[in-house]
């Protein structure tokens, strides 16, 4: 993975953490909204859909490719020195300008599905967004005990750091980087 040329790492818990507060805020936006709509099944069976949703979607999200991450965590390689380390924030105004659209779509089909189940769709963002928080804080705990912050080239992690073309991670020391372990802003205790 090491070459002559130099070429852009992202943080992996990052790109995992990027799209989580958008969802939650999105979803429980779309939720809240939801509540006003005179749905098709009433808003007591819409909150209870959208309570399992929450709870499905987030533990779904928290769960899916964890294998993956482990893998790829596990042969990861020290970075060398013919790269450049992304920070956070262009990080996450890339992947949110390269996702906005999906990111409106979901927030317009929570409010649209309100109409026949309220607030279900709308709790069930929310979820997959609590759900990607927790996975950003799982590699934050995996960084701590590995005392190595994970990082993937950025152009292969457009859609997810484990991707199938995604073929390994590199790492780099804990203090590399403006961003904590587990994607989080750095505080200014650290």
């Amino acid at each position: 993975m090491s070459g002559g040329s130099k070429y852009a790492l992202a943080r992996v818990a990052v790109i995992v953490r990027a799209p989580a507060a958008w969802l939650w805020w999105s979803g429980l936006l779309g939720a809240g909204i939801g509540a006003f709509v005179p749905g098709l099944t009433g808003l007591r069976i819409g909150v209870l859909a959208g309570a399992a949703l929450f709870l499905i979607a987030a533990a779904v999200v928290f769960a899916v490719r964890r294998k993956r991450y482990t893998e790829l965590t596990r042969s990861a390689s020290r970075a060398g020195r013919a790269v450049f380390l992304q920070d956070r924030a262009v990080t996450v105004r890339n992947w949110r300008r390269a996702h906005r659209w999906w990111l409106l779509l979901g927030f317009l089909v929570a409010v649209g599905s309100s109409f026949a189940l309220p607030c279900a769709v709308g709790l069930g963002l929310a979820g997959a967004g609590a759900g990607l928080w927790a996975k950003a804080r799982w590699l934050g705990a995996l960084e701590r005990s590995g005392e190595a912050l994970l990082w993937v080239r950025a152009e292969w992690a457009q859609a997810s750091p484990a991707a199938p073309r995604v073929t390994g991670y590199l790492t780099t020391g804990l203090a590399a980087g403006d961003a904590a372990p587990g994607g989080a802003k750095v505080t200014a205790g650290r």
